[in-house]
This record gives structure tokens, sequence and C-alpha cells, in this order.
């Protein structure tokens, strides 16, 4: 829990230019030739965005927390390990990202508290298997600590999902 008190501290207000990325950076200095300068802005305006970016495959691979918070400025979302029990159990569905882990979504129906107890309720279930269990507790631990904090606001955005429709099935010909 310790960890999860630590990010949600993270988000408060703080002097200066907003971080850019969640994990701890510093500044480094690069001789880059023209080409992939120009080659990394069209992958992100920022250098330091598309370095990171381009990172990503390589970052992949190494296990990520079952959950965790990802900050994008002033704003965070909880990314976590793609669950199939969460899915089942809360009724979200989870927005798969490149990196493996997976963003939370709901409908207008579902409330964050009403989340909170479907989780709280999942975890006291003796039945819930050790990997989810680890999953639930970790975005448990990231609701509770957010909701104590005077520094953070919950808020429930809408995301844009573009889903494809199965095309409808081609009528056979008859053989003969």
């Amino acid at each position: 829990m310790a960890t999860t008190s630590a990010a949600v501290a993270r988000l408060a207000p703080r002097r200066g230019r907003p971080r850019k990325f969640i994990t701890p950076s510093r500044p480094v200095t690069l001789t880059l030739p023209e080409h992939v300068i120009d080659a990394l802005s069209a992958v992100d305006g920022d250098l330091s965005r598309a370095i990171v970016r381009l990172a990503q495959p390589v970052l992949g691979g190494r296990p990520h927390p079952p959950a965790e918070l990802v900050t994008f400025g002033r704003l965070s979302m909880i990314a976590v390990q793609p669950s199939k029990t969460l899915e089942k159990r809360t009724g979200v569905d989870l927005l798969h990202l490149p990196d493996g882990r997976a963003l939370i979504s709901f409908d207008r129906s579902m409330t964050i508290p009403g989340l909170e107890l479907l989780i709280a309720d999942a975890i006291e279930d003796r039945a819930l298997p050790k990997g989810d269990r680890a999953v639930f507790e970790a975005i448990a631990g990231i609701l509770k600590s957010s909701r104590r904090s005077a520094n953070v606001a919950l808020l429930q955005r809408h995301v844009i999902v573009l889903e494809t429709r199965r095309a409808a099935a081609l009528p056979r010909r008859n053989s003969k």
C-alpha cells in the first residue's frame, strides 16, 4: 500500500513544469544527426516523448505491477494487467494498450464508488484467483488513496471507443 500512497502523493500539485513521465527521470544531453531528429519529431514533437515511445517495445517485456497510475501532465489513469475476472466481476471493459496493460472503461450506469464496492466485494471472496486478487487489491488501493487525498479529485470521464462491426454472413451458393 505504501507504493500506492506514494503514487497518489505524486499527483499533488507541485511547482515548476508538469512532469512528462510517471517514473523518475532526469535531463540528458544528446547529439543526434539532423535526419534522426527529423524522424523523432515525426513520432512526437517532444523529442523525449518520441524516444520513450520508440523504446516501449523494448520496455514492454519488463513486468508491470498489477495496477499502477499512468500520468500525463496533471491527469492520471489506472493501467492494469488485463484480467477477464475483473471484466466479469465488475462489468468494466478493458482497453488494451500496446505494452500489454489495459485501461479501465465503463458505461454511464457505473460509478467510481460502485466500482470500488464491487472490487471490495470480490477481494472478500476467497475463491478469487491469486493473480486476479493482486489486480483487484492494487486498484482498490489506488482508489482508496485517491479518495482520501486532499490533493486529488477522482473524475469520471468518457473515452471514445470504436468497435468494428462483424460483417454479415455472406449468402452461400448452392453447390451442385
